[in-house]
């Protein structure tokens, strides 16, 4: 029994949706913008109170039930707040910056410096220092995913603790060899 999916999603005031392509999308309309998200087959969105629930046809959708209440809520969620993540660059020398509009240059202690160009959708902010960003967008998934992306580009060292990193994330700092006796 789903109970992710037995929730009822909040739909605040300026908020539509429309389901389109034989029950397969969800378009979400906001203020901020418009989403689309995934609804499996077998899975209806009916409007009760201000509030949608994801209702079922037969049990062979309980496998779906959940994930397609959490895809919904993420759009309607996307388009009235946004989503947003945050890294911290850690290490002498490592720095961001923006060039232009739709490109963050990377300084990651490599020999040259490495441009990663936005997808449309997402804003980046960093603070003074160079040393924190802050993605944000209105599609869950393309959020994390650019932030993942960036992440890649130096993976936090296990020795030194240095390299781009989720805000919060704790690291596990391993030993270093020690010498010969």
């Amino acid at each position: 029994m789903s109970r992710i999916g037995k929730k009822p999603i909040p739909l605040p005031a300026g908020v539509k949706y429309t389901v389109i392509e034989n029950g397969n999308q969800v378009l979400v309309e906001g203020p901020k913008g418009k989403v689309t998200a995934m609804l499996p087959g077998g899975i209806k969105l009916v409007q009760k109170d201000g509030t949608l629930i994801a209702e079922r046809e037969n049990e062979k959708q309980a496998a779906f039930h959940g994930l397609a209440r959490a895809l919904v809520y993420n759009a309607v969620t996307g388009v009235t707040t946004g989503w947003t993540k945050d890294l911290d660059i850690v290490g002498i020398g490592y720095r961001a910056e923006m060039k232009g509009k739709s490109t963050v240059v990377f300084t990651l202690g490599f020999s040259h410096p490495i441009e990663f160009p936005l997808p449309t959708g997402i804003d980046v902010a960093i603070d003074p220092k160079q040393t924190h960003l802050t993605i944000s967008g209105i599609d869950r998934q393309k959020v994390g995913q650019v932030a993942a992306d960036m992440r890649s580009l130096r993976k936090p060292d296990p020795y030194k603790n240095k390299g781009v990193r989720y805000t919060g994330e704790k690291l596990k700092k391993k030993v270093g060899k020690t010498g010969a006796k």
